[in-house]
């Protein structure tokens, strides 16, 4: 993980509508959320495993499945898994519907991060800064 200080630290937003700006240029919500923290995935990279700019932030009025919940922006950061390439072994079946968890674990999840996507990462830490600050 390599954090990338930056100007939206702290600012705050409707969450809906910080949505609505995110998505456009690439980002999602990633799924590892809660009634009140989340964060906005770009991926960067996934060839050697996946490497992400990761935006978190944190509900700081209502909850983030609801309406009109406003959120905390928190310093954004690298990210990189490294997943195995082939199937899981330890694969299970789930309570519903006899569905499958096909999901492996990653190898490293906090793995080291690759030298020429860092660059890649400052650069866009830079469009959200002019995409959030210029409104």
């Amino acid at each position: 993980m390599i954090e990338l200080p930056s100007k939206v630290e702290g600012l705050q937003f409707d969450l809906y509508k910080l949505e609505q700006k995110l998505k456009p240029i690439g980002y999602s919500i990633g799924g590892n959320w809660d009634y009140n923290h989340g964060a906005f995935d770009y991926k960067l990279n996934d060839e050697e495993g996946y490497q992400f700019l990761r935006l978190p932030f944190s509900a700081v009025d209502g909850q983030l499945d609801a309406r009109n919940c406003t959120v905390e922006l928190g310093r954004p950061f690298l990210l990189s898994h490294l997943y195995e390439g082939n199937l899981d072994d330890d694969a299970s079946t789930g309570t519903f519907s006899g569905s499958i968890n096909q999901f492996q674990d990653p190898i490293d999840k906090d793995a080291s991060f690759p030298k020429k996507y860092i660059e890649n990462g400052k650069n866009l830490v830079s469009e959200l800064e002019m995409l959030l600050l210029n409104d």
